[in-house]
């Protein structure tokens, strides 16, 4: 899971590069919510483990 977790931040780093340069002002837009879309999948993957090994250690 750590995996899945670090290619949605990596997705979402290159997304946020793609926004900068796209001269295009909706692309730019469409790319900084790509972004954080994978943000935010990431976090959920994140708090699934997290909670995930807390059942395991309980």
């Amino acid at each position: 899971m750590v995996k899945e977790t670090k290619f949605f931040r990596k997705q979402a780093d290159k997304a946020e590069r793609m926004a900068r340069s796209a001269s295009d002002v909706e692309i730019a837009q469409n790319f900084q919510n790509m972004a954080r879309a994978y943000r935010a999948q990431a976090e959920v993957m994140k708090a699934k483990r997290k909670a995930d090994k807390k059942r395991r250690d309980a």
